[in-house]
């Protein structure tokens, strides 16, 4: 029996991008593009005749801006939305907004550019759209020229062994589709003296800036875009560059990151997984892995190898997650000890870093 496809609804004020998404989407066997709009009126429209399971939606429009549009959609008629942005840190402010009024995940723009650029933008679109179309919103056909998907090993070798000579522990978590909502709760729960902390967060470029800037003005704790030999401190977090791997490293007792360039791992980048490995490999039993909310199993394979180095691991529980994916396959693949609310997470994670 066939599988029923993704219907999604294209809304952009740009035709180039509106042709460029259709083009990208339908290249998937499991998307269907149904409609595409110039601007929100036009869109209600559409989706008054059709209602897609998924729309994309640009920021910056004329008549009603995306934000204005986004708000009455969940208002009214709740549909999983994927916020489609220019690269550019003016708009990274409003792109988190979206986020906070309900949408589920952000892709960039597709543009004009090298063969490999255009090869992975079909893939994390796609990917998005599809994990927009699992998410629980509350109120790629692989192609010839698709790489394949990668796992850590191709940013850092398994760990044979963990140092251990330090006791400081270290927190490394993990999220994606429904993550950035999901870090703010469990950022705020924190006290200032909580035990270092590194994050990967499945978002564009530039927009992780943005995201840890506005963390670091809502919590009790020190948040950030980490830059390679940032120090990991009590009372600090470390978030993920978009684009970019984020590895954790040890020199004797001080614990540091590196950012790393080098292919998608698990159709993304950065990679949970590899953080994950990378906590294995340095911190070993010194070191509490969290997973939440996500599309995908990144980050499962990372999370069985932290447990098989001495780490212990939680993962947020399916009533809670936007999407129950990445946590589903964590538990599934054996790496976590407990699984518990969103609510919970805080306190379960500081009671094993004790």
């Amino acid at each position: 029996m066939a599988v029923r496809k993704i219907r999604v609804l294209i809304v952009d004020d740009s035709a180039v991008v509106r042709q460029t998404l259709t083009e990208i989407l339908s290249s998937d066997p499991e998307i269907e593009v149904i409609g595409c709009a110039g601007d929100p009126f036009v869109a209600a429209d559409r989706i008054a005749e059709q209602t897609p399971d998924v729309i994309t939606l640009d920021i910056e429009m004329p008549r009603m801006d995306g934000l204005t549009f986004l708000k009455k959609i969940m208002a009214q008629h709740p549909i999983p939305v994927v916020i489609c942005s220019s690269l550019a840190e003016e708009g990274a402010q409003s792109t988190l907004r979206a986020l906070e009024y309900g949408a589920v995940e952000i892709i960039a723009k597709p543009r004009l550019g090298t063969k490999q650029f255009l090869e992975e933008a079909q893939v994390t679109i796609c990917q998005a759209v599809k994990a927009a179309g699992a998410a629980q919103v509350r109120v790629l056909r692989p192609s010839q020229t698709v790489e394949p998907k990668l796992t850590a090993d191709a940013i850092l070798s398994p760990a044979t062994h963990a140092m251990v000579e330090t006791t400081e522990k270290v927190i490394v978590v993990g999220a994606s589709t429904g993550g950035t909502e999901a870090l703010k709760t469990l950022l705020e729960s924190l006290p200032p003296d909580c035990p270092g902390i590194v994050i990967v967060q499945h978002m564009p470029e530039l927009f992780t800036r943005a995201f840890a800037n506005r963390l670091d003005s809502l919590c009790n704790i020190t948040v950030k875009e980490a830059e390679s030999n940032d120090t990991v401190l009590r009372g600090r977090a470390l978030v993920a560059p978009g684009n970019h791997h984020l590895l954790l490293k040890r020199s004797g007792a001080r614990y540091f990151v590196e950012i790393k360039d080098g292919p998608l791992v698990c159709r993304h980048r950065p990679s949970v997984d590899v953080l994950f490995r990378s906590a294995a490999r340095y911190a070993g039993q010194n070191a509490v892995g969290v997973i939440l909310t996500g599309m995908g199993d990144d980050g499962a394979r990372g999370m069985l190898e932290m447990k098989q180095a001495g780490a212990m691991n939680i993962a947020q529980d399916e009533a809670s997650c936007v999407v129950f994916g990445m946590p589903k396959e964590a538990i599934k693949a054996g790496g976590v000890d407990k699984v518990v609310p969103l609510q919970s997470v805080a306190a379960a994670m500081l009671a094993l870093a004790r």
